[in-house]
């Protein structure tokens, strides 16, 4: 066990855990079935300069508070604002990660499960019989919670041994274990007869398909994909050495992110056109669909769609078990910090709430008296968090950084000191405190149906 606070080891290590806190569920099956629908490449090329031009900045903006400050999100906004209001933007993003791991960890749950149903052979069949598993599954009172608890203590295990023998070792594991799983499945599919339809459905720009609202879901992606306004970067960034180079780290977190899901679209586009299927998105895709498509695009080889579906819910198991690491750390180092906790209770008193905050959602999946506003619980609180809580914490992380804290010291912070040259520094203050408010605004008005 560590003794103080920790910090990572490595640059790589720096860079795979990051980018394993963006690395989720949502690069599999979100992204490749938006840029589908909005025009294929050309979606993907827009996204790429949301990133470029959005993502990154409130990324760096993040790292700056956190590595700066070398304490967890409350205390470290708290800091820099000299005791003014801005500390309860820490506490914004606390609650946020809190609430999404709470939700979060019932779809990994659903992974957990198929996993093992997969490996013991129990989804195989027509797409009825698929179709009436998920469903009687998913509503089930039990098993859900069950596997749902089971994965929040898994993380629970790798945060309890700290930042360098926890998340930075589990980063080090897993990051290259989903990369590989990713590109095996991707050859896999791309193999397939007919697969060509689906990599042109991908990669084929179509730019009329593109509308306004594709712009928006490229914003919302950008920023969403890269886990801002949840307190994680700033967390993960309280653990980066002063001679780690920000700017470099966000862009390479940017690209590693992006190849991901690009990959997951040429896995599951190619698979799905080859047996003539449109896949849909949202769970649909991941545990209705997708059985469907691996059992009937390898009838001829069924050694072989039994180690693919294998693969691929491991692959989905694996994505977010590294985005529920980051979640659980952002809480467990304010509960250890603020608290002066050890870090083992800290964890632990995280895990308990999660824990009943998942089992309330995963019970609301089946039981519609467990509601808020009219929407299940579970709905609820993705709701809640993607439409109002992410968007409000990014667009404060970014005021906050460009206007008001001392310029200097952001001077100081992106280029280490004066030891980078920092060419960049005058764009990047120009995307802080203007660019990215704007891009975020846009996105919050149009999650309200406003733009």
């Amino acid at each position: 066990m560590e003794v103080g606070r920790g910090n990572f080891g490595s640059k790589l290590g720096i860079v795979l855990a990051t980018a394993g806190s963006a690395v989720g569920l949502g690069n599999v099956w979100r992204f490749p079935y938006t840029a589908g629908e909005n025009g294929g490449a050309a979606f993907i090329l827009i996204y790429i300069g949301c990133i470029f031009l959005l993502g990154i900045p409130g990324m760096v903006s993040e790292f700056i508070v956190g590595r700066h400050a070398q304490a967890n999100a409350a205390r470290a906004y708290d800091v820099l604002s000299n005791g003014r209001p801005w500390k309860f933007v820490g506490y914004l993003g606390i609650l946020t990660s809190t609430i999404i791991l709470g939700f979060y960890a019932v779809v990994a749950g659903w992974c957990l499960q198929y996993l093992y149903a997969s490996i013991a052979g129990q989804i195989s069949g027509d797409a009825e019989y698929v179709k009436s598993y998920f469903v009687a599954f998913s509503s089930d009172p039990l098993k859900p919670t069950i596997w749902a608890v089971a994965f929040i203590l898994i993380t629970h295990f790798v945060i309890v041994r700290g930042v360098r023998q926890g998340i930075e070792r589990a980063s080090k594991l897993l990051m290259p274990i989903l990369f590989i799983l990713l590109l095996i499945l991707v050859v896999a599919s791309c193999m397939l007869p007919g697969a060509i339809g689906g990599i042109k459905f991908l990669l084929h720009p179509d730019f009329s398909k593109l509308t306004s609202g594709s712009l928006l879901e490229a914003l919302g992606q950008a920023f969403f994909s890269l886990s801002l306004g949840t307190a994680c970067l700033c967390t993960y960034a309280s653990y980066f050495t002063k001679s780690t180079d920000l700017v470099k780290s966000a862009r390479q977190i940017a690209i590693i992110d992006t190849l991901i899901a690009i990959l997951s679209g040429l896995m599951i586009f190619p698979a799905a056109f080859s047996v003539g299927v449109n896949p849909d998105s949202g769970p649909s895709l991941i545990f209705i669909t997708l059985p469907n498509v691996f059992q009937q695009a390898f009838a001829a080889m069924p050694a072989v769609g039994y180690v693919v579906s294998i693969m691929f819910y491991a692959l989905l198991v694996f994505a977010a078990l590294t985005s529920t690491i980051s979640m659980h750390e952002i809480t467990t180092a304010f509960f250890t910090e603020e608290l002066e906790l050890p870090r083992q209770k800290s964890a632990w008193i995280e895990t308990v709430i999660t824990i009943v905050i998942c089992i309330f959602c995963s019970l609301s999946v089946g039981d519609s008296d467990i509601a808020i506003l009219g929407l299940p619980l579970m709905d609820f609180c993705d709701h809640l968090t993607a439409n109002f809580l992410l968007p409000m914490g990014a667009m404060l992380a970014c005021l906050f950084v460009g206007w008001y804290i001392p310029k200097d010291i952001v001077r100081s912070e992106f280029t280490n000191n004066g030891t980078l040259r920092g060419r960049m520094f005058s764009w990047f203050l120009f995307g802080v405190r203007v660019v990215c408010p704007i891009g975020i605004t846009i996105i919050f008005l149009h999650q309200l149906g406003i733009v």
